[in-house]
């Protein structure tokens, strides 16, 4: 899974402000020829990232490339169970990425539309935001 190597601290505020509006930022496909484009707001684990990316590697039979646009930089943490209320914040859980509305999630390159499209689908259910998926040859 995938995760910092290093991080400044080791627990984060949840910033839930950052919701708010669109991406500004990895809104276009830059590297490959098809992306997934992300049509929510939501916090991506880095199992679901994971889960997704194995998806469309087996789809496309490891032809082609991917790329995966986003990372998990965002530490989540959580009580143990039946933890009494005060005592602190829980200890460190999994990591998320943020991805607003417009980010391009994962791009691919070196396979036909068709393939591109079926694996891009099924990377999508694993996902937990409605996804689009964007074509660079059409207009």
């Amino acid at each position: 899974m995938l995760q910092p190597r290093k991080q400044k601290h080791r627990k984060e505020f949840r910033r839930r402000g950052a919701f708010k509006g669109t991406a500004t930022r990895g809104t276009l496909v830059s590297f490959g020829e098809y992306g997934l484009k992300a049509m929510q707001t939501s916090e991506i684990t880095s199992r679901q990232i994971e889960a997704a990316r194995r998806a469309m590697t087996r789809y496309i039979k490891r032809g082609g490339k991917i790329w995966i646009r986003i990372f998990p930089h965002k530490v989540i943490t959580r009580k143990a169970a039946e933890v009494p209320m005060g005592s602190g914040k829980g200890a460190p859980d999994f990591y998320v990425a943020l991805a607003k509305k417009g980010t391009i999630l994962f791009e691919m390159a070196g396979v036909e539309t068709d393939l591109a499209k079926e694996a891009m689908r099924r990377a999508a259910q694993k996902l937990p935001v409605k996804c689009r998926f964007i074509n660079t040859h059409e207009k």
